[in-house]
């Protein structure tokens, strides 16, 4: 199977496919109301018969990313499963690509999802993505409500 990959300025609200496969479905909607200039691809849409998915993303940020938080929420058929809050961007030795990219700038980069280490039961899956440009929840420059559908067990 293949993923599908969007350059386009989205309608916030309205779901975007990635994916989907016999065992897989995966769509996003972006969190706020603001349309945003955003690709998306991942490869293979299978969560049962691989280990790594391949990811390309191309973003043009609304702001300055020197400093760069995440949060990422994921919920399981309605409860909370995971939460992580990282830094990604300090201002100050930073090691990732997006750090220090302008205002306007096009981020883009790719990377592996290493799901071998993850069993993923069936069910509905919730994940949350936040990203902020600040100390304060109010300095947001994306945030992205992903929706996985797990078909069948990968056990």
């Amino acid at each position: 199977m293949f993923g599908l990959g969007f350059f386009i300025l989205f309608t916030p609200g309205v779901s975007e496919y990635l994916c989907t496969s016999p065992d897989l479905e995966l769509s996003y909607t972006f969190c706020d109301a603001t349309p945003h200039a955003f690709m998306f691809n991942l490869t293979p849409c299978n969560i049962m018969k691989n280990s790594v998915w391949k990811v390309a993303l191309t973003w043009i940020p609304r702001s300055d990313i020197s400093i760069l938080k995440v949060i990422f929420n994921v919920w399981y058929d309605g409860s909370n499963v995971l939460y992580w809050k990282e830094v990604l961007c300090s201002g100050a030795d930073d090691k990732y690509s997006v750090c220090g990219m302008l205002k306007g700038e096009t981020v883009a980069t790719e990377f592996d999802i290493k799901g071998s280490r993850i069993k993923f039961p069936k069910g509905n899956y919730n994940i949350i993505l936040q990203g902020f440009s600040g100390d304060s929840e109010n300095d947001i420059v994306m945030c992205l409500n992903f929706t996985m559908i797990v078909k069948q067990d990968s056990y």
